[in-house]
């Protein structure tokens, strides 16, 4: 299973360096996409990922920074299959909190080039609480979080939304945008091998000192969705996280790659 991060950064204003947060997964010939942060298609593109090997889209809530490159991913799908066929005749599923924001954005699409019309299927799906698919061995698993709870009415469906990815005899626990680890925190059992948790609305120091201190501390750590708080002072939180956590625990950057 190999992780490819294409962008690390949560909404700030533009930052040097960084694109909103989007990671892909590589399992047996296919491609999970997690969240579609901006240029994540042309960064996958260009670092050699094939586009059409995409089997499922995963987006934890809808705000800008996790959503605003899905349009040009579906986009580039399709002008890829175009150039070099392949992808016809495939199914490719959306997984979102809201369905709205699709169909919004379908509607868009279809104003453009070619009315985007597919010679492939795109088939979307509200997500809840529980196994959203498991196919080939790859097993992801949603649970809501409290990110978005203040913007609920009354009975309204949760709106964002945590992960356990689970392949290969490994397991790892992507945050989203959250509340705190008591949001994840029955994802962390079993022991989990990699926690993907974002940076963009809690400290990184404090998080690692509460986390040390848990049974379901994960074997490795690895920070994205950054704020300004770890961008404008990496390396004095860099060296303050693995005095707490050593290798274990990392700062990420667009275009990393870990294989698991």
């Amino acid at each position: 299973m190999k992780l490819t991060f294409l962008g690390t950064c949560s909404g700030t204003q533009p930052y040097p360096g960084r694109h909103h947060t989007s990671f892909a997964v590589e399992h047996n010939e296919k491609l999970y996409w997690f969240d579609a942060g901006e240029t994540c298609s042309y960064t996958a593109h260009c670092m050699g990922l094939d586009l059409l090997k995409t089997s499922k889209i995963v987006i934890s809530h809808t705000h800008m920074d996790h959503i605003g490159g899905l349009g040009n991913l579906l986009w580039n799908i399709r002008k890829i299959n175009g150039v070099t066929g392949g992808y016809e005749g495939r199914e490719l599923t959306l997984f979102i909190p809201q369905i709205e924001a699709w169909e919004g954005l379908h509607k868009m699409l279809s104003f453009s080039e070619g009315g985007f019309v597919c010679n492939f299927t795109i088939t979307a799906r509200e997500i809840e609480d529980g196994v959203l698919f498991e196919e080939d061995g790859f097993k992801v698993t949603a649970l809501h979080n409290r990110h978005m709870e203040k913007s609920l009415a009354e009975g309204e469906k949760w709106r964002s939304f945590g992960f356990l990815i689970e392949a290969e005899g490994k397991r790892v626990v992507y945050s989203g945008d959250t509340g705190g680890v008591e949001d994840y925190a029955p994802l962390l059992q079993p022991k989990c091998d990699i926690l993907l948790m974002e940076t963009g609305h809690h400290h990184p120091v404090t998080f690692v000192e509460n986390l040390v201190k848990r049974p379901d501390c994960p074997e490795k750590l690895l920070f994205i969705h950054h704020g300004r708080k770890i961008l404008d002072s990496f390396d004095e939180i860099n060296t303050a996280v693995k005095a707490m956590m050593g290798d274990r625990v990392e700062i990420l950057s667009d275009e990393t790659v870990i294989e698991i």
